[in-house]
């Protein structure tokens, strides 16, 4: 019976603060992240330790340190916060919920095309009332729209050191740059190399992440740049024109798996395998994802599996 009166008067909020300033290793941290200030934050937790009649944690200049005690309710208080997370979700959707709500999302144009149509569709299914905004672009853009909290998340290829400072990178899948061209054009007699000299060249521009992958394919066979080329990221404009040309078309074969699929393009029997790499989900790592983004990778991962991508 003392236990069922504790738990009464232990609150969502008292969890929540105790589990943020452990997730974040400061009260300001914390504070800031729920709203709260840090005299709002310390009073919540003091109230908590007398209801539980124990400290919980330890506080110094270099920042909060859990005690014996703290480390076992800690524990408990993340999995009732996710039970809760849980339930409220299940409730939501059971009577087409999520109203009003949304979820952003940026992907470079290799996974808009080829792996996001069947995401959405998979998405709906999940959450037919929530709205998904999608913004497409080349890799520094959307670096930009993640960290001013723009879009939820990124799906694309990880970027250079310097651009993925505070993102967290799952893999996904993986895929290589591929080099295509119509179905009627004169290189398909006898495919060589140095097509991509005698040809204009459909080239990714150095704001794309697979630019630099794309150079070392090149070095690696003693080429150098197409003297040709046209730098584009956009998928329409690159899809026309190397259908109503003699362009080659060098691309991440996501971006053209359907053209691929249905022979409106053909692929140059060139082994790029030195452009494979990994594509993945970026997000903030100062950020918690809500339940309707974590419904949205579900979806994600639904539709790889689905679309039988290459995950290894």
């Amino acid at each position: 019976m003392g236990n069922y009166k504790l738990s009464r008067q232990v609150k969502i909020r008292h969890l929540q603060c105790l589990s943020e300033v452990v997730a974040r290793g400061s009260l300001k941290g914390a504070g800031d992240h729920l709203g709260l200030t840090q005299p709002a934050m310390s009073r919540t937790l003091k109230e908590l330790e007398e209801i539980l009649g124990t400290r919980l944690l330890l506080r110094s200049r270099a920042g909060v340190e859990l005690t014996e005690a703290g480390e076992v309710f800690s524990h408990f208080a993340r999995m009732s916060l996710a039970a809760l997370d849980h339930g409220l979700e299940g409730v939501d959707r059971s009577r087409g919920g999520f109203l009003q709500q949304e979820v952003t999302v940026g992907a470079l144009p290799s996974v808009a095309a080829g792996l996001l149509p069947k995401v959405a569709e998979g998405f709906r299914r999940l959450a037919p009332v929530a709205v998904l905004r999608l913004s497409d672009g080349p890799h520094g853009m959307l670096m930009d729209l993640l960290r001013s909290g723009a879009v939820n998340m990124v799906i694309g290829r990880m970027g250079d050191p310097a651009s993925m400072q505070g993102v967290s990178f799952t893999q996904l899948y993986t895929e290589e740059v591929v080099c295509v061209v119509r179905p009627e054009h004169p290189c398909l007699g006898a495919p060589d190399l140095s097509d991509l000299a005698r040809w204009p060249v459909i080239f990714p521009p150095t704001s794309a992440a697979i630019r630099p992958l794309v150079e070392r394919w090149l070095v690696s066979h003693g080429l150098s740049e197409p003297p040709q080329r046209i730098e584009t990221v956009s998928g329409a404009f690159a899809r026309v024109y190397a259908r109503d040309t003699d362009a080659i078309w060098m691309i991440s074969q996501g971006v053209v798996r359907q053209e691929l699929g249905d022979g409106r393009l053909v692929r140059l029997p060139f082994d790029t395998t030195l452009t494979k790499g990994p594509v993945g989900l970026m997000q903030r790592q100062d950020a918690a994802p809500a339940p309707l983004e974590r419904l949205f990778v579900k979806a994600l991962q639904q539709a790889i599996e689905a679309l039988d991508y290459e995950v290894t």
